[in-house]
């Protein structure tokens, strides 16, 4: 309790035990992704890939283009537009030096990602080729799918068609290279199946089934897994021990569209993670070992139908089916230079930097006497510190009060319950609370409270009355308060807000109460039992 008069001691907020960091290191570093900027696009966005080469320009599909990024500035760095329809799936080769897309008459084509020159075009396809890739390795050739049901392998110099794979009997939206081999390659259907190739031989060499139609399929970084995405599922497999299911992940609320990993060994991130994407608009990051979520983020722009994370893992890219393009950078750290300069030799027998220049050492100036008539005279002493035997007088530090300390210095304890109130501080309205207890002003600080600052207390009060570290103090003022404002809730509108969300609040509180004694019940059978026996 204060002391009222001239030792007045201002009111401070209890100070409650710190609650642990509930962030974990994969949420720091997802987190560290700032929202820079958001493009709109002409459509949706169908495709976002990123060059594997510094600096990490990113080719993003939508409409009749494949606009370019600068991996540096995101800034537009140049516009592909020679698509007489629709265009899916732009690609950077292995070296970043060329771009390879599809589009929606069939063609495939592959331009030189510097001066947008058209360098080649497949032609084989009879409808749309949604996904064409090249391998991370092979320069030469590319693979591609479309919603002819074929997934057929190029030869890009010569522009011509080696061979042409229809096992698939549905369209043929994505796939994937494996990190492992060149040779092999995974294709994900409509028909519900995933199919391994061995291009060397032209077959397929494994098939999965899945119970949705496939969205996308990625390798693992080690090869020897596969992730598909289908419906709200994302299955993990293990193609070398011929196909078996490991995991099913069901966290998305609808269809998953797009998968990708995190680049291994970048300073500061966690070990590689599975990311995915959905059309609930969730991304959601998922550890290698048992596959659980440590960490999602929402976008609320729309749905989510593409998405890449940049192989230094410093860039997420978003695109949405309304057309918007979010781009995230992560924050950079500065590093912390080291200002302390060298200690120079100590004298006596040591030689300075100046002396081992060939230079006399600096004399420091001579003082000047001090002249009684000069202004230096009177200022002697200030600098000199005290030494052990000297008395210290502290000046007194001036307490500089805040407003609700100010109104509770002068016994104004409505004013000084309403300005806590507007800090949004519970501590700081609890600590205010506690003193008004104290000087048992608390009854006179409620009363009479306008209809502004009544809502104001409700609305703490069924927001904070909760808590355990509060409820002591609070459901007995929120008590008070409903019983001393009951006739007048009803004209104030404002206030049904704030009455519901108490009375939700206290519903919640009842219903895990029971569900406490249901369990208690339940459990104290087998204690007894456990006694006996």
């Amino acid at each position: 309790m204060a002391v009222i008069g001239t030792d007045y001691v201002p009111v401070r907020p209890k100070l409650y035990p710190k609650s642990r960091d509930s962030l974990t290191v994969d949420s720091k570093f997802w987190k560290s992704f700032k929202a820079q900027r958001t493009e709109q696009q002409i459509a949706a966005v169908s495709s976002i890939h990123f060059s594997p080469v510094s600096p990490y320009d990113f080719a993003v599909t939508s409409s009749t283009r494949v606009t370019i990024y600068n991996g540096k500035t995101r800034e537009v760095k140049k516009n592909i537009s020679r698509f007489s329809d629709v265009a899916y799936s732009g690609a950077y080769r292995g070296d970043g030096q060329l771009i390879v897309a599809g589009g929606e008459s069939g063609l495939i084509q592959v331009f030189d990602a510097t001066s947008r020159t058209v360098l080649r075009q497949l032609k084989g396809h009879k409808r749309a080729v949604h996904w064409v890739r090249y391998s991370l390795e092979d320069r030469l050739h590319v693979l591609s799918a479309g919603d002819d049901n074929s997934v057929r392998w190029w030869d890009v110099a010569s522009q011509s068609q080696l061979f042409k794979m229809e096992q698939h009997t549905d369209y043929v939206r994505c796939g994937a290279s494996s990190p492992s081999s060149e040779y092999t390659w995974a294709t994900g259907s409509y028909d519900h199946t995933v199919r391994l190739w061995d291009v060397r031989a032209a077959k397929c060499v494994l098939q999965l089934k899945q119970e949705s139609p496939l969205e996308d399929v990625i390798f693992f970084p080690s090869g020897g897994l596969v992730a598909t995405a289908g419906g709200n599922t994302v299955n993990i497999w293990d193609v070398v021990g011929g196909g078996k299911l490991l995991y099913s992940l069901a966290n998305h609320q609808k269809t998953v569209t797009k998968l990708c990993f995190t680049s291994p060994d970048i300073a500061g991130a966690p070990s590689p993670r599975l990311v995915s994407a959905s059309l609930d608009g969730h991304v959601r990051m998922f550890e290698l070992e048992k596959f659980k979520v440590t960490h999602a983020a929402k976008y609320n722009s729309g749905s989510i139908l593409s998405m890449d994370i940049s192989p230094a893992c410093t860039t997420l890219v978003v695109g949405m089916s309304n057309g918007v393009l979010a781009i995230r950078d992560r924050r950079k750290f500065a590093e912390q230079e080291d200002l302390t300069a060298p200690a120079l030799p100590a004298s006596g027998g040591a030689e300075t930097g100046t002396e081992l220049m060939g230079m006399e050492p600096l004399k420091p100036p001579p003082k000047r006497p001090l002249n009684p008539n000069s202004h230096r005279y009177f200022l002697r002493g200030r600098t000199e510190k005290a030494s052990e035997s000297d008395h210290f007088y502290a000046r007194e530090k001036k307490i500089n009060l805040t407003r609700y300390d100010v109104f509770l210095r002068k016994f104004r304890y409505r004013d000084a319950l309403t300005t806590a109130l507007r800090t949004s501080d519970p501590k700081v309205v609890v600590a205010v609370m506690e003193e008004l207890v104290a000087r048992k002003g608390l009854v006179r600080a409620l009363t009479n409270l306008d209809n502004m600052n009544l809502v104001s207390l409700m609305s703490f009060l069924s927001k904070q009355a909760m808590f355990p570290k509060y409820a002591r103090l609070l459901i007995p003022v929120t008590l008070r308060v409903l019983d001393m404002y009951e006739g007048t809730f009803k004209s104030i509108p404002a206030i049904n807000r704030p009455i519901a969300w108490l009375k939700e609040r206290v519903t919640q509180e009842v219903q895990l109460l029971v569900a406490l004694q249901v369990l208690q019940g339940t459990l104290e059978p087998l204690r007894q039992t456990a006694t006996l026996s």
